[in-house]
């Protein structure tokens, strides 16, 4: 239901935000012309003043179920009303049911979950863990790669951008262009405890590595006595057409880090998962080497068991799948039309990269969009790339919608940069 006065909403919210949140931000925010969000359904998501968008952003990958899902808020309602937060003292039922359905549904040996709250915290949580289970310290990851801001985390991610600000970061990271398996094999030693890297590089641009690269990387780490440490928080839970990204070259990792979309876009989960070969020498000695107090607590337990119910049965990675095959098709054909301005789409499932060809029009393209009610965004490590991450249940209509809505962004882009003189 719309406010009385969402104008004034939005200006004591702007007013909020440069006294109490982030002026930086705020004065972007308000640049790009963003309004009040209110209230969300399904794939859309409504401003204060009335407007309804097509969320084609998805919350970075979380929105996979589209807004509250019934399923989802059905499950955490009941829990709240049981027990929202676990005492920490008895079993938690809910956080061991998780636990055996996760190991039930992903590839390989991984068996046991730590649960947690986010991506940062599910890759730290990989880094100590491959640190003990090895006795050794360094890490292989790639340039464009991105595992989160936390200093662990951000060790990991490649771009300089977001990580030369906070130097020194922790030490024993060293990064290689992705898709370059003659680089990992040089930079993999004796000394790596282990290669963190992403099936499809999210923030990166989507950058889809080539054929057989990712078993390459398995195979080199199985050589060198590394761990492969798959971070699938934006690729799993059937963004890219299979539950898990890994699944498109039969790769089974050591660890894999989730999020985003595991708490059904209602709760915030995370989870970092391991073999037992793993599992066992970084927890034996102490089970309490690494916790936390909120990761696993009831209410985004069962969330994450709805969703994993709902992927199933909504047969959503086939329709990920489906609808990616669609949108791609679409988009392509749009890019037919401006070829000196959209360099390439690219993407696997609804994981969907557009491509431009100089530097700001994507922001420009952003803009336009929104203005058609349609929500995207540029990657964090590549400003000319913006995606495409709709929720998996859109309908084909939805789809049509967004490239007719593009379409016509790109074309006013395209007049508005001949104006410029681009």
């Amino acid at each position: 239901m719309k406010p009385e006065d969402p104008e004034r909403l939005l200006a004591d919210t702007r007013e909020k935000y440069r006294r109490f949140v982030n002026p930086g931000l705020e004065r972007l925010m308000s640049f790009a012309g963003f309004g009040l969000e209110w209230e969300a359904e399904g794939c859309y998501v409504t401003d204060a003043e009335g407007n309804r968008y097509l969320d084609c952003l998805g919350g970075y990958g979380v929105f996979s179920l589209g807004h509250r899902h019934p399923k989802v808020v059905e499950a955490v309602k009941k829990q709240l009303d049981r027990m929202p937060l676990s005492s920490k003292v008895f079993f938690s039922k809910p956080l061991a049911d998780l636990a055996e359905r996760l190991a039930a549904v992903v590839p390989g040996d991984l068996q046991y979950s730590f649960l947690c709250n986010s991506g940062t915290e599910a890759v730290e949580a990989a880094i100590k863990i491959a640190r003990k289970a090895t006795h050794k310290s360094k890490f292989v990851c790639t340039i464009g790669g991105f595992h989160g801001k936390s200093m662990g985390s951000l060790s990991a991610s490649g771009r300089e951008v977001f990580r030369a600000p906070f130097d020194p970061l922790v030490p024993g990271f060293v990064h290689v262009p992705f898709g370059d398996i003659d680089s990992m094999r040089e930079a993999v030693d004796d000394e790596t405890a282990g290669v963190i890297i992403e099936p499809i590089q999210g923030e990166g641009g989507i950058v889809i590595p080539p054929d057989g690269y990712l078993r390459q990387v398995a195979e080199l780490c199985r050589a060198r006595s590394a761990l492969l440490i798959v971070d699938e928080v934006q690729t799993g839970l059937g963004r890219t057409g299979r539950m898990f990204g890994v699944e498109h070259e039969g790769v089974e990792p050591d660890l894999m880090t989730l999020a985003k979309s595991l708490g059904g876009g209602v709760i915030p989960a995370g989870a970092t998962m391991g073999t037992p070969a793993v599992w066992e020498p970084a927890f034996a000695e102490n089970p309490l080497i690494h916790s936390s107090t909120f990761g696993g607590n009831p209410l985004a337990a069962v969330a994450g068991l709805a969703t994993l119910q709902v992927i199933e049965e909504e047969g959503l990675c086939e329709r990920s799948a489906q609808m990616g095959e669609r949108l791609l098709r679409g988009l392509r054909a749009v890019q037919a039309d401006f070829p000196s301005h959209i360099a390439e789409v690219r993407g696997r499932g609804l994981m969907i990269g557009i491509v431009f060809s100089e530097d700001d029009v994507g922001e420009l393209c952003v803009g336009q969009l929104t203005a058609r009610g349609v929500i995207c965004a540029y990657t964090l490590n590549n400003p000319r790339v913006i995606r495409m991450e709709p929720p998996l249940i859109i309908t084909e209509d939805q789809c049509d919608f967004a490239v007719s809505a593009f379409g016509d962004a790109m074309s006013a882009t395209s007049a508005l940069l001949q104006e410029l003189g681009g």
